[in-house]
């Protein structure tokens, strides 16, 4: 039974990607509720229709009352066994089963399988989101919001079902049968109802801003506290530990006072629930007690309006709660928008293609980019580089380097100019096909969470074993990947590297990190300061790896350490977002310029930010 009710709806249909999802809160759940409405439908038609029965036992237990007032306890079973018979056979059997109907499309269908495709659907529309869309926010908060946006989506629905169409079915039900025991019994209901539904106004005007604010603030903690963690080695090797809690505690205490501007109004809102019940209980049995004094109405019209107001007294709170409920998770949905609901502003082109496989040339034509500013970035490059063609990039600190290599990454969309790869204009094509044709090492080369293995074979997930290991081999890593142990007791390859890498040595996530290029084997590599994090001999090991790996490849390597980079073809100087210089190491020597100056100063060494060279003691 279980498996009908948790298999009528896939979280993971195929559904059409939307680069701008809807702005708007109820057209942005409508959106994701596309897969659910027949569910949805039959759980409303459901709910009614336990709520009718409610409202119907009710009435049931007036009329069995006036039953046992009109006849002799001899004669009630004789005049009413059938329809006592029929009446417990319904309870015993249609009544569970309409009640296991409801309670399975809300438990079983909806609220596990409503939160998860959220999740499953958020979660893939950010990951498409651009770079530089994850570098102006909060990991954490961003993974905050995906967290906590899909059970709040799941409770706007469960309450929308269980509590908001039920309680209006009921008070709906409610008033009839009041109104067909004395149309008089109708009144002191609505002299409690209106109050009533102005007090849920009052509330829903008030919980929807006030969760809004305190899911922030939330979001707000857990962005600061991720941060602290991620970076927990600067945090202890400056020793800011009460810095740290300090900037904690700011975002803490900011929730703690939103959160108590939220408990407020649901403390307003019990008080004034308790005084209103009371209203009724009062109005409802005072006027059915007075009726019946006075002949107009039966024991069996007492009975079933104290029973119903007992019920209602009972029920407003829930039905309060709920609403208010309601209100506050799409309060919380509301804020987990502005991060789920962002347009991707980087897409494929209409009529992208992937980029066909050739030798690798790189032609880039008045490229300028200055990341929406009006100072910094890159100011109208042009600069071709032959298929097999290796070019050192070189430049202080701020020079371009970085961005030139993001925008033929196409991590950014370059504001004017152009950059072809083997005469293909990378805008028009897929990113996904750009990026696998290009292998990059980076200074700080993070790992995944995951083992060795995993993040080797993250470079071509179809290798085989052997050329995953041939791979570690030529990186100088498979020695010490072997020696590997994490703190489950997994070894080698199946060992895991903590978070960003974090249980390895700069060296050694370095290492893994070239292996995984050199298991992708791209027709273009990227060398970002690629054997900055290693020793003196390590490197030595590792360039002769980089030049084997070079052999019939396009590159491109940023180095501040010149001698890695003088066996280039060729060396690109690059100044202010500018090319200022282009040629080889000796031609560049010989035009005593910026290249010689930064050669002279460093002898071998390091350049500095400022472009005046650090000598390497090293070298």
């Amino acid at each position: 039974m279980f498996r009908f009710f948790e298999n009528l709806v896939d979280p993971y249909v195929a559904y059409e990607e939307n680069h701008t999802p809807p702005a708007t809160l109820f057209a942005f759940l409508k959106s994701y509720a596309q897969p659910f409405k027949k569910v949805f439908v039959v759980t409303g038609i459901s709910s009614a229709i336990v709520a009718l029965i409610e409202i119907w036992l009710i009435a049931y237990m007036g009329r069995l009352t006036d039953m046992l007032s009109d006849t002799t306890a001899t004669a009630f079973w004789a005049d009413h066994k059938v329809e006592l018979i029929l009446v417990a056979v319904f309870i015993l059997t249609l009544r569970p089963a309409l009640q296991v109907l409801q309670v399975g499309l809300l438990n079983n269908s909806i609220l596990p399988n409503f939160g998860t495709l959220v999740r499953w659907r958020a979660h893939r529309h950010v990951l498409r989101q651009s770079v530089g869309w994850f570098e102006n926010d909060f990991a954490g908060r961003i993974a905050n919001r995906i967290m906590q946006t899909p059970p709040a989506a799941g409770e706007v629905v469960f309450q929308l079902f269980d509590a908001i169409a039920f309680a209006i079915v009921y008070l709906i039900g409610a008033a009839v049968l009041l109104g067909d025991a004395d149309p008089r019994l109708i009144v002191p209901m609505m002299l409690w109802l209106v109050p009533y539904l102005l007090l849920v106004r009052w509330v829903i005007k008030r919980i929807g801003p006030a969760s809004e604010a305190a899911s922030n603030a939330r979001s707000a903690v857990t962005g600061r506290v991720v941060d602290s963690y991620t970076n927990i080695h600067s945090v202890k090797m400056f020793a800011h530990h009460d810095r740290e809690v300090d900037y904690a505690k700011e975002a803490i205490e900011e929730a703690r006072k939103t959160f108590q501007v939220e408990m407020r109004l649901y403390t307003i809102m019990d008080f004034a629930l308790v005084l209103l019940n009371g209203l009724l209980i009062v109005l409802v049995v005072g006027l059915s007690l007075i009726l019946w004094m006075g002949g107009t109405a039966t024991v069996g019209v007492v009975v079933a309006a104290t029973a119903l107001a007992l019920r209602l007294n009972a029920m407003s709170g829930w039905i309060m709660w709920a609403v208010s409920n309601f209100f506050r998770e799409l309060g919380v949905v509301s804020e987990g928008m502005q991060t789920i609901a962002q347009p991707i502003t980087l897409i494929d082109a209409a009529q992208a293609k992937p980029l066909l496989a050739g030798p690798g040339q790189i032609r880039i034509s008045d490229l300028s980019h200055h990341y929406g500013k009006d100072t910094g970035g890159l100011h109208a490059i042009n600069l071709t580089i032959p298929a097999g063609q290796k070019v050192g990039l070189v430049g202080a600190s701020g020079a371009g380097k970085s961005t030139l290599v993001k925008l033929l990454l196409r991590f950014y969309d370059a504001e004017t100019g152009r950059i072809e790869i083997d005469g293909q204009d990378i805008s028009m094509l897929t990113q996904d096909s750009l990026r696998g044709a290009i292998g990059m090492v980076q200074q700080d080369s993070a790992l995944l969470h995951r083992s060795v293995r995993e993040n080797l074979l993250y470079g071509r997930p179809d290798a085989t074993e052997d050329e995953m290991i041939a791979a570690a081999v030529r990186a100088e890593a498979h020695d010490f990947i072997q020696t590997l142990e994490d703190s489950d007791g997994r070894t080698g390859y199946d060992a895991r590297v903590g978070e960003r890498g974090i249980k390895l040595s700069g060296g050694q996530r370095q290492r893994i990190a070239l292996a995984r290029v050199i298991l992708k084997d791209a027709p273009i590599l990227l060398l970002d300061e690629a054997t900055s994090a290693l020793d003196s001999e390590v490197e030595a090991a590792i360039l002769n790896t980089l030049y084997g790996m070079m052999q019939g490849k396009t590159v491109i390597a940023i180095a501040h350490r010149l001698s890695t980079i003088a066996q280039m073809d060729r060396i690109v100087v690059m100044a202010d977002g500018r090319i200022v210089e282009d040629g080889s190491h000796q031609d560049l020597l010989s035009q005593d310029g910026i290249y010689a100056r930064f050669w002279a100063r460093q002898s071998g060494g390091f350049l500095g930010d400022d472009g005046s060279g650090v000598a390497s003691a090293a070298e």
